[in-house]
């Protein structure tokens, strides 16, 4: 029986250990990869579908576009080249992540008909977000802070912001830039080719 034992004894160690460690370190361990989310990230906004709280620390270490978006604008068939751009670079860590905003008088107050728009007409299969204030006073954080991180806020519809891994504002590109835009496309390949 002893022999049993010691032969155990390795075994039991690591869990020994482990038990051995008080309760709310073990919890500081789990919690840890929260720790690593950018402040960039640090916040909850709700999605276009059902307005369910969306932690946008689930992003973290990914490349960000971050796009202002209206149904009714000129610019609106960018969303085609938006979901191209996910469709293309998703698996290589891409989000393209579409916040709808009636800053510029151009967007529905119906979240049903934003929603229709984007998913139906347009097969956008890349994060969406409820309505919200893009620029000025009353923009929502995401975009107070890439406006203050870039020095430049939403001048008009299908405004883009690059994001790094590290969750930091690379560049900000204006709504004449298409998505398929060969400057996007570079600075977009190169983020994702960045640890």
């Amino acid at each position: 029986m002893k022999n049993v034992l010691l032969a155990c004894l390795p075994l039991l160690t690591p869990v020994a250990l482990a038990l051995a460690v008080p309760a709310p370190a073990r919890a500081q361990t789990a919690a840890a990869p929260a720790a690593t989310c950018p402040a960039l990230l640090n916040q909850s906004l709700p999605r276009l579908q059902d307005d369910k709280p969306q932690n946008l620390c689930q992003y973290a270490g990914k490349v960000l576009l971050v796009v202002n978006t209206a149904s009714y604008c000129g610019f609106t068939p960018q969303y085609e080249g938006l979901e191209a751009l996910h469709a293309k670079y998703a698996a290589r860590g891409l989000v393209v992540m579409g916040f709808p905003s009636n800053d510029f008088n151009q967007e529905s107050s119906d979240k049903g008909k934003i929603a229709d728009l984007c998913f139906n007409t347009y097969g956008v299969k890349f994060p969406m977000f409820a309505s919200s204030a893009v620029r000025g006073k009353d923009a929502n954080p995401l975009f107070a802070q890439l406006a203050q991180a870039t020095g430049k806020q939403p001048s008009w519809n299908f405004n883009k912001y690059l994001v790094g891994r590290d969750g930091k504002a690379i560049a900000h590109y204006g709504s004449t830039t298409s998505p398929s835009s060969k400057d996007l496309t570079a600075a977009l390949e190169k983020a994702l080719a960045a640890n």
